[in-house]
């Protein structure tokens, strides 16, 4: 395919699968959703600079140290100078931590899923193009990558590495290096799945080797089902992040993150509700965001998914035809009886 050709068919496919999502009204409210979380998580400095305030300042003046740090004031300090109230026990400022917590989040979340599928994708191919003895040996790692407890050797490893080492740096690493085994499988499966049809073959008795073969023919037929499950992996790892962080073993003070403000909340939740609610409510919109729209792109870069889902649904099911009454039938069979015997 020539590379005009190649480039203008991407572009159809990709207003078809634009078109496909702008009907599904929840892909759109949660593609907002997000895009408004990464505009205020880039602008955080700006809105720190309008607020005048920053994520570190203590204000011992903003709590009551006779009631053990509550914030004074209602709603956890809300005032014209804290937008959000401040944090118990600190007096730090709530919003821009939050906004700063959002940058962790989102970096962590989006830096692992890149090492997940870059490994994936590339022990995917090799496996599915390779030999027998290849694949065997590919498969069992990626069983074995896939059957271990990532969460214990998280901890582990995170709790063994310097504090100087970058810590959101650190979760990506982990992260990514001990959960690639998923798309490792989906890939390894659709590839041996595409290698057996006509394009692939005609494209190696052309003479291209497994490399161009998989850069030329097999890549750009894995896009859809690789950010299918990228989609997937985001909310998975915001999660995953805030696990970590919630135990104390993630981002370290005075780094904020959603997750290690939760931890912190555990003492407050009576004192200060809002302490808590804020970053469990952002946390539980961003992975719900990143789930509604992730479902979306599925189903839009693979319609044929969305009429499988809708099969048994009264939508798909014929229209019932009207069943006659059988004191009718019997009756309309005597009369068709007389008429033949006269």
């Amino acid at each position: 395919m020539a590379p005009e050709a190649a480039r203008a068919a991407a572009s159809g496919a990709g207003r078809q699968v634009w078109r496909r999502l702008r009907r599904r009204p929840s892909a759109l409210v949660a593609g907002g959703v997000l895009v408004l979380l990464v505009l205020l998580a880039l602008a955080a400095p700006l809105l720190a600079a309008i607020e005048g305030q920053d994520a570190t300042t203590y204000h011992d003046a903003l709590i009551d140290s006779a009631r053990g740090g509550v914030p004074t004031g209602s709603f956890g300090g809300v005032s014209g100078d804290h937008w959000l109230g401040v944090e118990p026990g600190t007096g730090r400022d709530l919003f821009v931590r939050l906004l700063y917590g959002a940058r962790v989040s989102l970096l962590v979340a989006v830096g692992a899923t890149v090492v997940q599928v870059v490994i994936g994708v590339a022990v995917g191919l090799a496996a599915g193009l390779g030999n027998r003895l290849l694949d065997s040996f590919l498969s069992r790692v990626t069983d074995l990558m896939v059957a271990l407890p990532m969460l214990v050797i998280a901890i582990a490893l995170t709790a063994v590495v310097p504090d100087g080492f970058p810590r959101p740096l650190l979760l990506v690493l982990v992260i990514g290096l001990l959960n690639w085994g998923g798309a490792s499988r989906i890939v390894r499966a659709q590839t041996l799945t595409l290698k057996q049809l006509d394009f692939v073959a005609a494209a190696r008795l052309a003479g291209s080797g497994r490399l161009r073969v998989a850069r030329r023919e097999l890549l750009p037929s894995l896009a859809a089902p690789v950010i299918t499950y990228a989609a997937i992996l985001l909310p998975t790892n915001i999660v995953i992040e805030a696990s970590l962080s919630f135990l104390g073993i993630g981002v370290k003070p005075p780094t904020p993150s959603w997750g290690q403000m939760l931890s912190n909340a555990q003492t407050w939740f009576r004192a200060d509700p809002m302490y808590v609610l804020l970053p469990a409510g952002l946390l539980f919109v961003t992975v719900l965001a990143f789930t509604v729209l992730g479902d979306a792109v599925r189903t839009a870069l693979d319609p044929r998914e969305a009429a499988r889902l809708r099969v048994g649904t009264r939508a798909s099911r014929p229209p019932r035809t009207p069943r006659t009454p059988l004191r009718k039938t019997a009756s309309a069979r005597k009369t068709a009886a007389k008429e033949t015997a006269s």
